[in-house]
């Protein structure tokens, strides 16, 4: 069984309730009408309810009529959230009125139902920016205790036959969020990727730091950058295994690991790298999904206190459907 018909059953197994706030766009509605069908999680729309309709009708998606709708123009619904946002907020300055028309935003008014407890996660980014998404969900959800930076993880399904990574699952990180991690950053980066590869991928993560050098070969602040993040990847979570500083095929390559790094019990059998600036993990998942004839599954947030994934704005309703499948293992994980 491959790794989302394993993810889908989970979902279905224990059904959550999936906020999408871009309710009347066309690909979003596609996957929420295939969501609905398989029984995958229960669907919450933020939209006018006539276009939604509407548009469905257009789609010819039969199921969307099963979905809530929730019009974030109706001020006799909003204006509970609108005075949760001010409280949470209030500290910062924001008057009720500037609550109210956030509360009409349904990004955020998603990541309001969320932390009501009306909704167990959001995916959202076919239209909106990741920045927007994220803006939202740093406002309302805020990060997991003890974890203050959220980063981007995918998923890299490698063709089969591949001798890397464990059942040719590797996972990448940070791909998304943080443009020049610091090292207690790049820290909470590995651990909180740690993760994702143990509750979403279902591997066992065997973390490696990437950098140009291995053990020491090379000399510059940023070799001494990621030599520090897994000192204090260590020191946070004593039980992961991780090592660092290594070059990705000392990392990968078992012989290379061997002579590069011998005694590490990571290099040359690594399934989870961490990479030390946004420009090197945005570069690398891209030519290992085009290059490698790779899956790349992502980005998967990590670090926020509920579950908030981003789309690209290129996604089809296949990637959709399955950054849904993998929020709603997230919520699960996270409620255990």
């Amino acid at each position: 069984m491959g790794l989302f018909n394993t993810l889908k059953d989970r979902a279905i197994a224990d059904r959550q309730r999936i906020v999408l706030p871009e309710g009347t766009e066309p690909r979003t509605l596609q996957a929420a009408n295939q969501v609905i069908a398989d029984g995958v999680a229960n669907i919450i729309l933020i939209g006018n309810p006539d276009e939604v309709m509407k548009e469905a009708n257009d789609l010819n998606l039969t199921h969307i009529h099963e979905a809530t709708i929730i019009d974030p123009n109706n001020d006799e619904f909003t204006e509970k959230y609108a005075q949760l946002f001010y409280e949470l907020r209030k500290s910062k300055g924001i008057t009720i009125e500037d609550a109210r028309k956030k509360a009409k935003d349904p990004l955020y008014l998603g990541c309001l139902l969320i932390k009501s407890g009306e909704a167990d996660g959001q995916v959202a980014g076919a239209k909106n920016t990741t920045g927007n998404v994220l803006r939202a969900a740093f406002q309302v959800i805020k990060t997991q205790p003890g974890i203050s930076v959220v980063s981007g993880a995918f998923l890299m399904l490698l063709p089969a036959g591949s001798p890397y990574g464990t059942d040719g699952i590797l996972v990448f990180a940070d791909c998304a969020v943080v443009p020049n991690p610091t090292a207690p950053e790049l820290a909470q980066i590995a651990i909180a990727t740690a993760k994702t590869a143990r509750d979403i991928a279902n591997i066992e993560p065997r973390v490696a730091m990437l950098s140009f050098s291995t053990k020491g070969s090379a000399s510059h602040e940023n070799v001494d950058k990621v030599v520090e993040a897994t000192k204090l990847a260590k020191e946070i979570n004593p039980q992961l295994s991780i090592d660092g500083e290594l070059q990705a095929d000392a990392a990968l390559v078992p012989s290379v690991g061997l002579s590069k790094a011998p005694g590490s019990k990571i290099a040359g059998h690594a399934n989870v790298l961490v990479f030390p600036s946004l420009d090197v993990g945005n570069i690398s998942y891209k030519l290992v999904q085009r290059i490698g004839n790779a899956q790349a599954v992502g980005p998967i947030l990590q670090g926020l206190a509920r579950p908030v994934n981003d789309l690209s704005r290129g996604c089809s309703p296949e990637d959709i459907y399955k950054t849904i499948i993998i929020t709603c293992n997230q919520a699960n994980k996270m409620k255990k």
